[in-house]
């Protein structure tokens, strides 16, 4: 039986180009000198961590960011910018979470828009992923459709296509 998984996934390596870029524009520009400005992140919380010497800097440094990210075609939803708090030696500094995987109520969300749609496939949560199923190509194709159209506020990928 034809089938495919909905995911929410960012490919990491993508996420490091966007930061190196990040990092080369914050050498080049002529505000952040001597100005003590970081980004870093971590793989294994899957977070970023962002350190500037005052608000306006880190206004720019998530600009920065955000425009690299674009540049590489990840979609900025999944990121989620903590509130700005205040570092050490007068600097500030935030988290950024990497959302992947979709979250329970969304899937939840995503299973009952498609029962309502009334098309004939059976939608199923597996973990942080959404299995789709049905015997007819056109019908998944038609899920795929109504998921893209829908704001879930992730982004979505459809992968493993089996028919």
């Amino acid at each position: 039986m034809p089938s495919f998984d909905v995911v929410s996934r960012v490919e990491m390596h993508e996420l490091e180009n966007a930061l190196n870029n990040t990092r080369k524009a914050i050498a080049t520009r002529y505000d952040f000198r001597n100005s003590p400005t970081e980004l870093t992140h971590n793989a294994k919380d899957k977070k970023l961590h962002m350190v500037a010497a005052d608000k306006m800097k880190m206004e720019a440094l998530k600009e920065m960011f955000q425009s690299a990210a674009a540049a590489r075609k990840i979609d900025l939803r999944t990121f989620d910018f903590k509130e700005i708090e205040p570092g050490a030696s007068a600097n500030v500094k935030r988290d950024v979470l990497v959302r992947e995987g979709l979250e329970q109520e969304t899937a939840k969300k995503a299973v009952r828009m498609i029962k309502d749609s009334k098309i004939k496939v059976q939608a199923s949560i597996q973990g942080d992923e959404l299995r789709v199923t049905g015997k007819q190509i056109d019908d998944l194709q038609a899920v795929m459709t109504l998921l893209r159209g829908a704001d879930l506020g992730v982004p979505l990928q459809f992968v493993n296509m089996k028919k």
